[in-house]
């Protein structure tokens, strides 16, 4: 692959996680430290009490996805824990889109999930080691020794 190749396919990959980590990031600071956690799972979750999921779940989950948001919004922007935490943001789309659908068999979404879906699924497609700008690259070669791009 040509230097300037592999320069555009960093800077790719880099704006793509900037703008899915933002996204994620944001969204979690403005539920853990605006709306707090528990007004997150009344706000959220506990409309789908009328649903066959157990309260309790909806308190566990609803509770819980703010703080994924913002730890994995921040790995991503940091290019950090990559694997974990797009795998982490894969769950939280699948487990949203779900209780969506569980009151809106035709939820559109489009507007909230596929943005960050598209974004999520190119990251996951691009070459890991085309990401010069993570830490998770910086970790690998200072762990190794190698100068290598």
């Amino acid at each position: 692959m040509t230097d300037k190749r592999a320069l555009h396919l960093a800077y790719a990959t880099l704006f793509a996680r900037l703008v899915l980590g933002l996204t994620f990031l944001m969204s979690g600071i403005f539920k853990v430290f605006t709306l707090g956690p528990v007004g997150h799972v009344k706000q959220f979750f506990l409309p789908y009490q009328d649903t066959f999921l157990p309260t309790a779940l909806l308190w566990v989950v609803g509770w819980t996805i703010p703080f994924v948001e913002l730890i994995c919004g921040g790995l991503v922007i940091l290019g950090a824990f990559r694997s974990q935490a797009y795998a982490a943001l894969g769950l939280l789309l699948s487990v949203v889109t779900f209780g969506h659908l569980l009151h809106d068999p035709f939820y559109s979404f489009y507007q909230h999930v596929l943005p960050r879906l598209s974004l999520l699924i190119l990251l996951l497609l691009l070459p890991a080691d085309g990401d010069r700008f993570s830490v998770d690259l910086f970790w690998r070669r200072r762990g190794t020794g190698s100068r290598a791009p």
